[in-house]
């Protein structure tokens, strides 16, 4: 039985100064020919929780279209390719890329980029940007859809019942983010 391997690492703050960090690789093992494992499952279903805690810390509600479309890419990006979550990776790539597009078409140019970084969460691989307080609301609807569609991408995804059923975990967990654009 072949099996597909996947590194996941994490970064932690540590003492030692001011950014002074430790990294920890671990391994989760992808049984082929069956679906995921509950361990792989649980690691998407823990950094899309993070997201919510994350973006949701921000003060300014303006730049969190943005840090969600950050968050849900550096999720992603952790996931390997050639897996069963290949089908996860990639509309959580496309939601991010929709979610960038859409704040940064809606920039507010009157307000720094800002680089966010938590110690539990880690730091934003980018700066996020504002989008304009005018049109803060049709730009948070519109956010809230893009995140109904992936859902609905990942709840019509055909396959087992094992696999029916992580697709509906996982689409849970991204539809729970909608609830950091209706404040």
């Amino acid at each position: 039985m072949k099996r597909t391997v996947a590194a996941i690492g994490a970064a932690f703050l540590v003492a030692g100064g001011p950014m002074a960090q430790a990294q920890v690789v671990f391994t989760v093992v992808v049984p082929s020919g069956q679906f995921g494992s509950t361990q792989f499952l649980t690691e998407i279903l823990g950094s899309l929780a993070t997201i919510k805690a994350f973006c949701g810390g921000l003060s300014d509600t303006s730049y969190r279209v943005d840090c969600l479309a950050e968050r849900l890419n550096a999720v992603s990006a952790e996931m390997p390719e050639g897996t069963d979550y290949d089908e996860v990776r990639a509309v959580l790539t496309d939601t991010s890329m929709k979610l960038e597009q859409l704040a940064r078409g809606n920039q507010d140019r009157g307000k720094k980029r800002i680089n966010v970084a938590t110690e539990s969460a880690g730091a934003t691989a980018r700066p996020l940007v504002a989008v304009d307080d005018a049109r803060l609301a049709a730009v948070n609807q519109q956010a809230e859809a893009i995140l109904e569609e992936a859902r609905t991408v990942l709840l019509r995804s055909t396959g087992s019942k094992q696999r029916q059923s992580q697709y509906t975990r996982i689409a849970q967990a991204i539809d729970s983010s909608k609830v950091l654009l209706r404040s």
